[in-house]
């Protein structure tokens, strides 16, 4: 299994927006990705820019398959929109 860790920074201002593109995008890939595990957004606490999405998939063809569907596509530049610079991505292999 693949996980990531994806840190975003969104322009102050733009939380909600953010946050709604993000709850349909969640609801999207819990419907529709058999091979996702995990997708959950998080908010750093004591912050209220700082983001972090975690997300597991049953393998790589798992992910490379999220970042071409419908939803995907559509969110990603919605996403993108709101953030205050480029998202930081940890790949990580899941052990247990």
């Amino acid at each position: 299994m693949i996980g990531l860790v994806v840190t975003l920074k969104v322009k102050d201002g733009k939380q909600e927006e953010f946050e709604a593109v993000a709850r349909e995008l969640i609801k999207n890939v819990r419907a529709n990705e058999p091979g996702n595990v995990q997708y959950t957004l998080t908010r750093k606490q004591g912050s209220t820019t700082e983001y972090v999405f975690l997300e597991q998939y049953r393998s790589q063809a798992d992910l490379d398959a999220h970042g071409k569907t419908a939803h995907y596509v559509a969110g990603a530049p919605a996403l993108g929109a709101c953030l205050d610079g480029r998202p930081d991505m940890i790949r990580l292999d899941v052990i247990a």
